[in-house]
């Protein structure tokens, strides 16, 4: 049976899309993957655009509240920023929670190649996480 994973973040916009990305990338045979917000921004182009570039395909994932997903019963929750952590839901004592702060690239200022710098810089970071989280 695949574990059910949460991915939770403030608006679901790019830290939580990317860490979706990745965690379909490298335990779709394992693993069901959701990811949500606290709020709903819409998935940031600029994540899209950069998931691209390292040849992963998020163009259809879509923004979602954590409260659409209040019936399932997750294995895993893995907040990506400290406002979610803060403001995550109740979830049951069996659900293993980890926590990884990442910074918010949608919130880089400069030029447009210096935003898009920061973009992959966050999302190796995240690819390194999740690529090395024991999902058995």
């Amino acid at each position: 049976m695949k574990k059910k994973i949460l991915v939770l973040c403030t608006g679901n916009s790019c830290r939580s899309q990317i860490a979706e990305g990745y965690l379909r990338h490298f335990f779709n045979a394992k693993a069901q993957i959701y990811s949500a917000g606290i709020e709903i921004h819409g998935v940031n182009p600029r994540a899209i655009a950069t998931m691209k570039e390292d040849g992963i395909d998020i163009s259809s994932h879509t923004s979602n509240h954590i409260d659409e997903y209040q019936n399932i019963d997750f294995d895993l929750v893995i907040t990506v920023c400290d406002n979610a952590k803060e403001r995550c839901p109740f979830f049951p004592s069996k659900t293993e929670k980890l926590h990884q702060n990442f910074p918010d690239p949608a919130k880089a200022m400069g030029t447009e190649e210096q935003i898009l710098e920061e973009f992959r810089r966050v999302r190796q970071m995240i690819k390194e996480y999740c690529s090395s989280l024991p999902i058995a």
